[in-house]
């Protein structure tokens, strides 16, 4: 497929629907807006990831309300990336890995990048998997190894519901899992609500020496996650296959923003209150930076209920990001190596690395943490190519980023990259 086939949505695009299309898409104007959200909620798990959950529970525990700036920056930067990666989807009816296998001539670049990016679709399996088995150990008492099998085992089934059902009952699944998360995660909030001053003066940027950063970068790693950003053009692609004209495409682009936003919220408030649950009920409690301990400390502090809530919204966590980091996986591949792996023998082997590292007995939790660092490294790889993408009015046409949207997407990885940069110094100078 030679570089210029990927073109302005005005070439890419027919007025007349594709073989098979469903008629709910050819008359996409004049649907309704709640039909056309999804993409970014089904998206959106991925910022509710088991990672997460570790990450920010972490946070609030070792420093209170210190790194409450860093959630909210991270959910408001997330906004944009994901509006852009969805726009690059549905204008171009392409996915980014996609584009960028085809922009990429030489076959070693396109391989290393690759490499790069499994290596980080992996580590979102590894973090997902084994949030999974160590909710089913809180829940039912089960072996961690065992858990993880059960949690790959299960996976596979929601996504064969995404390679038979199509695209929207996979949507629907992965949408019910994300209101038990929703639930799960903000419960305890409720019943142990945090200080008004403490989160007030969270806002302010600061860090307290080496191990806050390492902790703000798996935040921003859990945030913004670089398997999301592939995955969200992919799933705008397959959820908007076809639609008759420029005024669809604009429909389209305006229920998008919705999508995200909506998306953006459920995640940064269900992250915030992970954080601040732990900040107001688990600081300077002993052993509550682990899953394990926080789930103890929680039946203690706020009861039993309380802490089986959380650990269902664990399972279920770990169940829908696992599914979404799957089929990211899979796109990946195709995109840059020109290969379509079915989704459920990718699952299959993307487990082994997650099962190892629970029969090894390595710590879940610090598994959990330093996963979420792997996949801030990635961050750039995916998002500088998405900014510099979008603002190319040879691949969107009209509808290429304004200046001001490409400045903000630039400051965006400017600060990731920079966040990066000085964890790496702070890890080897041992500041």
């Amino acid at each position: 497929m030679p570089k210029d086939d990927v073109r302005p949505h005005g070439d890419l695009r027919t007025d007349a629907p594709r073989p098979g299309t469903s008629p709910e898409v050819t008359t996409v104007a004049s649907s309704r807006l709640l039909w056309l959200l999804g993409p970014a909620l089904v998206a959106g798990v991925a910022y509710l990831d088991p990672g997460n959950v570790a990450s920010n529970m972490t946070a609030g525990a070792r420093y209170g309300y210190l790194l409450v700036w860093v959630v909210v920056a991270g959910n408001v930067m997330a906004w944009l990336i994901q509006y852009l990666s969805a726009k690059l989807g549905i204008v171009t009816g392409t996915s980014l890995p996609e584009i960028l296998g085809v922009r990429m001539r030489r076959p070693l670049a396109r391989r290393l990048y690759w490499v790069q990016a499994e290596l980080v679709a992996m580590a979102t399996d590894l973090a997902e998997i084994i949030g999974g088995a160590v909710a089913l150990h809180l829940l039912f008492g089960l072996p961690l190894l065992a858990g993880g099998i059960i949690t790959g085992v299960i996976s596979m089934i929601v996504l064969t519901v995404q390679t038979r059902r199509g695209p929207r009952t996979f949507e629907r699944v992965i949408v019910a899992l994300l209101l038990i998360i929703a639930v799960g995660f903000t419960a305890g909030v409720f019943i142990s609500p945090p200080e008004a001053g403490g989160v007030v003066a969270g806002l302010v940027p600061r860090f307290e020496g080496t191990n806050s950063v390492l902790l703000a970068a798996s935040i921003l790693g859990a945030t913004i996650m670089p398997h999301a950003i592939y995955a969200h053009s992919a799933l705008a692609r397959d959820r908007f296959p076809a639609w008759q004209g420029e005024k669809a495409t604009k429909r389209l682009l305006w229920a998008t923003k919705w999508d995200v936003t909506i998306a953006m919220a459920i995640a940064g408030t269900v992250n915030l209150s992970i954080l601040l649950l732990a900040a107001s009920a688990l600081q300077g409690v002993e052993g509550t930076d682990t899953l394990e301990g926080a789930y103890a400390a929680l039946a203690t502090t706020l009861g039993p209920v309380v802490a089986t809530i959380f650990a269902v919204g664990l399972l279920a966590s770990g169940l829908a990001s696992t599914s979404v980091g799957a089929y990211a996986g899979a796109e990946i591949m195709h995109g840059l190596l020109h290969l379509r792996v079915p989704l459920l023998l990718r699952r299959l082997v993307t487990l082994i690395p997650a099962l190892l590292i629970l029969g090894a007995g390595f710590d879940p939790t610090q598994a959990l943490v330093l996963s979420q660092v792997v996949l801030s490294f990635g961050i750039p790889f995916a998002l500088i190519p998405l900014v510099w993408l979008t603002a190319q009015r040879g691949i969107l046409g009209a509808h290429a980023n304004r200046w001001f949207t490409t400045a903000a997407g630039a400051i965006c990885a400017v600060l990731l990259v920079a966040l990066n940069v000085m964890l790496l110094v702070l890890l080897f100078t041992g500041a």
